[in-house]
């Protein structure tokens, strides 16, 4: 069987999925969620002309000639306090005092800041000659009504949820978080706190699992573990396909006589397996299960193969349910460059995922790098890309690194 590129294997299962149904929700609950929609300004930022800074509103050709050795002097009308919603004039040859946000007075056209006066209550000597304009924020200089603000397939954080609220626009639609699936094989797991007999091992992949949907914005549904034989299996699946949008299973699906997870799923059509050029989690699996055709992302059961999987595969397969722009490069989105802090080899023909600790912009690798080991991953918060032609990183050699969930 030969390798495919993860790139290849990412764009197939992208094409297995289409984004969840379209909800409108409020600004405060859509936190996290992706816009479905572009988003349009329904007021002017700002919605009204205002001053940039503490100081006079002035006409601009009232202060003509005004300079450091020759201040011009005007009576002061009153204050503008920040919030002020009086309507307000400036009459020729008068000033009003003004602080920052304040509302621009009618027939004002600039802004002397305080600095540049004697700081006068009655009468202020003002000791620049403006031009018209200066420190005034216009009206719908940052955004016109009716303008696109946000485009859709973008994800809501607060800085963008400031916006829309700023535009006056009160709830948008958003695509739903998409419920995932969490199935974990084996007559060898047990629950964490069991008594262990011989062989048996306690479950943690699914917990793994289901945070990591937590923590990539959608909803985890954790069901019972499934025993290693095809009916419990197949239970199971029917169970996840009429209740989630998405179906994660976790083990099965190498080459051995007892891959349950394989031996059913290759025996209705649906599925493929195949091996990707990428270390760990080179087994994997992906395709459509039930009359729903629900996609299914089978992964290694090894425990670091099914994170280092979790974050190429199916993190970029939960954007795109959400409605985001996503194709089979998409696994590499958000690397950040950093330097080998120690060296370590690497395997040639395959994409390596070390993991490292990153910290300061340097990567420095966890100590047992080996897909069953969980050891590693209490003190990694990024896995550092090592490309297929390199056989040894070096100190000081700049690697890009993906950043851990929840990390």
């Amino acid at each position: 069987m030969s390798l495919r590129t993860i790139e290849e294997h990412l764009a197939a299962i992208l094409a297995t999925l289409r984004p969840t149904d379209v909800i409108e929700v409020t600004l405060v609950e859509a936190l996290g969620r992706t816009l479905a929609q572009p988003a349009v300004a329904q007021v002017d930022l700002p919605g009204f002309a205002n001053s940039a800074m503490d100081g006079y509103a002035v006409r601009a050709e009232d202060c003509a000639g005004a300079s450091e050795s020759a201040p011009v002097e005007l009576p002061v009308v009153g204050d503008i306090p920040a919030g002020d919603t009086r309507s307000l004039r400036l009459e020729p040859g008068t000033t009003w005092r003004i602080m920052t946000g304040a509302p621009l007075p009618d027939g004002a056209d600039a802004i002397v800041p305080v600095e540049l006066s004697d700081g006068g209550t009655q009468t202020a000597r003002l000791r620049l000659a403006p031009e018209a304009g200066l420190h005034v924020r216009s009206r719908g200089e940052d955004v016109r009504a009716g303008e696109e603000i946000l485009p859709a397939g973008v994800v809501l954080n607060p800085g963008r949820l400031a916006l829309l609220a700023a535009a006056n626009v009160p709830q948008v639609p958003v695509h739903r978080a998409p419920t995932v699936a969490v199935i974990s094989t084996g007559d060898e797991l047990q629950d964490a706190g069991s008594v262990l007999g011989h062989g048996q091992i306690v479950d943690s992949n699914s917990l793994m699992l289901t945070t990591l949907v937590l923590a990539a914005g959608a909803t985890p549904l954790r069901l019972p573990r499934a025993r290693d034989d095809g009916d419990s299996l197949r239970a199971r699946l029917a169970e996840a396909a009429a209740a989630a949008d998405l179906v994660l299973t976790t083990g099965g699906v190498s080459m051995g006589a007892y891959d349950t997870v394989k031996e059913v799923l290759s025996g209705i059509g649906t599925v493929t397996f195949a091996k990707v050029a990428m270390r760990p989690g080179m087994p994997q699996g992906h395709g459509v299960i039930g009359d729903q055709e629900r996609p299914i992302i089978t992964l290694p059961g090894n425990p670091l193969s099914a994170m280092v999987s979790f974050h190429v595969f199916v993190r970029p397969a939960l954007a795109a349910l959400q409605g985001q722009p996503v194709d089979g490069r998409s696994w590499r989105a958000g690397a950040v460059p950093a330097r080998a802090g120690a060296g370590w080899r690497s395997v040639s023909g395959k994409t390596e995922f070390t993991r490292v600790r990153l910290a300061d912009g340097e990567a420095w690798p966890a100590t047992g790098q080996g897909s069953h080991m969980v050891g590693a991953l209490a003190d990694a918060n990024a896995f550092a890309i090592v490309g297929p032609e390199t056989t040894e990183v070096s100190a000081g050699d700049e690697v890009h690194c993906i950043r851990l969930l929840g990390t």
